[in-house]
């Protein structure tokens, strides 16, 4: 609020809009002004974050980028550390090594623990970037993973930037944790996030905010199966009967589990790949088949896949021999009553003080979140989407985010971290 405003209003007055923790009616000022001063830099850092290929798998290219931003971090005053993962969750297209997470504390005066999360791996190959390198045209920003997280990463360390130059130590610990290996569903950072996000009171997530800016306090969680059928080879003319015929099994096995999917509950099971035999004349020894699986809840797939291993016993040949493998990529997010508060105050920041739209979604959609591991064990709230709008995602030649949106979300995120810190979110 401005300060005149400020002293117009009556001592009552003040008590009481400080003891709702009701969004002020205008922005603050001071930091409002920080944040349109600061976007010049941030589209500075969001140039140097493009320009560093680091795809998932690129290692070497993601330690580059994690060098970058532990420099940054370190200049701002926090405790850094560059974590090679070592606890690596295997899934089925885990490579060998995943890139590195930046940790970095900045210790406040107050008792708020808060956390910040980003990626900066992408899902793009190395050399792709000089077709389409960072590039301003109007309003939009474009560049290979500007959307898909590096305005997440770039939002994060300017933040911090505003925090440091408002003063604002209000906090008792502000966490920042940035991952290389969220594109390949985080197996390596997983476990840090679910530790560190369950000592938190607030995970702010700084994915995208879509097109329309929306907050989302709930997502769809990803499951993958795996099936594989052991039979036996034989001539398909001469001794078909010698043999075990794994495309048999696999059949029956994929059209007893067909209904397990609950689409009224948000539970979906469908198979999607499948492969068997190499010979038209050969009784197929093997055979296999890959499912997605979708949920809304945790305890959804843990049900599905003690449903999916009572159903295996049951098969037509006796002497096939079948296994499964299920995979929880990501959890869902979960909505819970602390991460509703903390959102609504977000929306009141957003469309008290600043005049703008902002939905918030406590209805899963889509999935894919690491804020979804921060949520797994915490009791404080979660919420994904503080990021830029934007569009085109994984896409090689339309990504990009929209610069008007830049200030408002970096307001929005100090706003946020300033009025927890001080109690004022009830």
């Amino acid at each position: 609020m401005h300060p005149s405003s400020l002293r117009a209003l009556t001592p009552l007055a003040l008590a009481l809009g400080l003891l709702t923790g009701a969004a002020q009616a205008a922005p603050q000022a001071d930091i409002h002004q920080l944040a349109q001063q600061e976007q010049k830099a941030y589209l500075d850092t969001l140039r140097d974050l493009v320009h560093i290929e680091s795809g998932s798998k690129d290692v070497e290219g993601v330690k580059k980028i994690a060098a970058y931003v532990a420099g940054k971090l370190r200049a701002q005053g926090g405790k850094v550390e560059v974590i090679q993962p070592t606890d690596i969750y295997r899934l089925d297209d885990t490579p060998e090594q995943v890139g590195p997470m930046v940790h970095a504390t900045f210790q406040g005066q107050g008792k708020s623990r808060i956390m910040l999360i980003a990626h900066m791996d992408t899902v793009y190959l190395p050399g792709m970037l000089k077709d389409q390198p960072f590039r301003i045209d109007g309003d939009k920003a474009y560049g290979l993973g500007i959307s898909d997280d590096k305005q997440g990463v770039a939002l994060i360390l300017h933040v911090v930037e505003l925090l440091k130059k408002q003063g604002i130590q209000d906090y008792g610990q502000l966490t920042v944790l940035i991952n290389g290996d969220e594109e390949i569903s985080s197996p390596g950072a997983r476990s840090t996030i679910i530790r560190l996000g369950a000592e938190q009171d607030a995970v702010f997530s700084f994915e995208g905010g879509g097109t329309d800016g929306s907050l989302r306090l709930a997502t769809s969680g990803i499951g993958a199966a795996y099936l594989t059928v052991t039979g036996k080879a034989s001539h398909a003319g001469a001794k078909p009967e010698d043999g075990v015929n794994a495309l048999y099994e696999l059949s029956h096995q994929l059209l007893q589990m067909k209904d397990l999917s609950k689409p009224q509950d948000g539970l979906k099971l469908n198979w999607t790949v499948s492969k068997a035999g190499s010979n038209r004349n050969v009784i197929p020894a093997e055979a296999t088949a890959q499912a997605d699986a979708r949920a809304l809840k945790v305890a959804d797939f843990t049900a599905l896949e003690q449903a999916m291993q009572a159903k295996i016993g049951n098969k037509l040949l006796p002497d096939a021999k079948v296994d499964l493998k299920f995979e929880v990529r990501r959890p869902p997010l979960e909505a819970n009553a602390t991460g509703r508060k903390l959102a609504q105050h977000a929306q009141g920041i957003y469309e008290q003080e600043l005049k703008l739209p902002m939905k918030v979604m406590d209805k899963a959609t889509g999935g894919g979140t690491d804020a979804a591991f921060a949520a797994l064990k915490s009791q404080g709230g979660v919420i994904e989407g503080f990021g830029l709008s934007g569009y085109g995602a994984h896409s090689n030649n339309a990504e990009y985010v929209q610069i008007h949106t830049i200030a408002p979300r970096l307001y929005l995120a100090v706003r946020m971290i300033q009025d927890l810190s001080r109690g004022q979110i009830k």
